[in-house]
């Protein structure tokens, strides 16, 4: 027996926008059971006509008529997509229909959103890493300290024997004939072994005086804040991801949580006040010279980055490149729907030195060129709330 169509609401201002999404809901399967202007309707209308989900064509006056829906927006029970106005106007042909296959993957819960004839395609593209290869996910366990290291190099140094240094050291270039042994090194040794003893002796008497009368002093050291911070990046079907992703991490979540996301018109703090409504983590919008703060979000214009010092983290100019100057071995790296392929490699490095690195399952991305780039290399991946769950088990509250 055939699954029953979800029953839809399609909260939009009358225009190209609000027509578009209505043909591509009929597309997708949805039943349609409501088309409303938020900036003219009430959350009890959506509710009288007993919607499963809600679609939202996004643009400043809808923005500011959204608190009236905030308590049906934030129902479990209710499945909530946003989408621009603006590019809902503008998607035809290709796009349109990618949009369409997006869609029906979030109202019908499912994650293909391949287009017909393209599964045969898929299952032959190996995303898994190849066996025998280099793993770069795999934490080091010195974290960057090679003291053990240096300390076996000693170790083993002052056990190799001698003759077999002289043989080394005598052993014939392979491009022509042996060449001859070098001679042995002048060490520098005393002509009298005694008066060296006596002369030692009295200058390690003179230091134990003197340290015997300096008073010490226990002077208060800086503290370096090590922590770090987990960077989320997006763009074409991320906002979804994003909400889901902060909607599934715990309150006091004890890491700064960043958000950059690819926005067309770069309206970021219409943005901050989507993902406010997602999260009880207070979402700011990021500011230059300001510190991170533990537990809170930050949305990133594309012209900031990151100033690492002892005293933590802080927004800077676009100079202060973001991946580089996370801690590595302390933040985590997300990337969701439509994130620039450009970044796995940097994201992979980090990876290697410590980072928890990971991306939306490409089967269930809008734009997956990214996330598929990034399982090929070996990262974990998952759904936003799955990933949300990583975040949560490696920094609990």
């Amino acid at each position: 027996m055939a699954e029953p169509a979800m029953r839809v609401a399609l909260l939009a201002r009358p225009g190209a926008a609000c027509e578009r999404l209505q043909a591509a809901l009929q597309e997708a399967g949805a039943q349609l059971v409501l088309v409303a202007d938020p900036t003219q309707g009430a959350a009890v209308d959506v509710a009288a006509a007993g919607a499963q989900a809600v679609l939202v064509a996004l643009e400043p006056s809808v923005e500011e008529a959204l608190d009236r829906y905030e308590a049906l927006l934030a129902d479990p029970a209710v499945t909530v997509i946003f989408d621009e106005a603006e590019l809902a106007a503008q998607r035809d042909g290709w796009d349109a229909a990618r949009w369409v296959r997006h869609l029906a993957a979030k109202l019908h819960r499912h994650g293909d959103v391949l287009p017909p004839g393209a599964e045969a395609v898929a299952e032959d593209v190996d995303l898994q890493p190849q066996p025998g290869g280099l793993s770069l996910y795999r934490r080091p366990e010195s974290d960057g300290d090679l003291s053990a290291i240096a300390g076996e190099a000693e170790t083993l140094a002052v056990a190799v024997p001698r003759d077999q240094l002289d043989s080394t050291a005598a052993a014939p270039d392979r491009a022509g004939p042996a060449a001859a042994p070098a001679p042995p090194l002048d060490l520098g040794e005393p002509a009298d072994d005694h008066l060296a003893r006596d002369r030692f002796q009295r200058d390690l008497d003179e230091l134990q005086q003197r340290i015997a009368g300096m008073e010490l002093v226990d002077a208060p050291r800086p503290r370096v804040n090590r922590d770090g911070a987990v960077l989320v990046l997006a763009g074409i079907g991320g906002p979804d991801a994003v909400r889901q992703l902060l909607g599934s991490l715990p309150e006091g979540f004890p890491r700064p949580v960043l958000i950059q996301q690819r926005l067309d018109g770069a309206r970021h703090d219409k943005l901050v006040r989507q993902m406010q409504r997602a999260t009880a983590m207070p979402v700011h919008l990021a500011v230059a010279g300001e510190a991170l703060q533990r537990g809170h979000v930050y949305v990133l214009p594309a012209e900031l980055g990151l100033i690492a010092d002892d005293a933590g983290l802080r927004f800077g100019d676009a100079g202060a490149d973001l991946l580089a100057q996370l801690p590595a071995a302390d933040s985590a790296v997300i990337l969701l729907s439509g994130s620039d392929p450009a970044v796995v490699d940097a994201a992979m490095t980090h990876a290697a030195r410590g980072a928890l690195v990971a991306g939306q399952s490409p089967d269930g991305c809008y734009d997956a060129v990214a996330a598929q780039a990034l399982a090929a290399r070996g990262a974990e991946a998952g759904a936003p709330a799955e990933l949300a769950r990583k975040l949560a088990a490696r920094w609990p509250a």
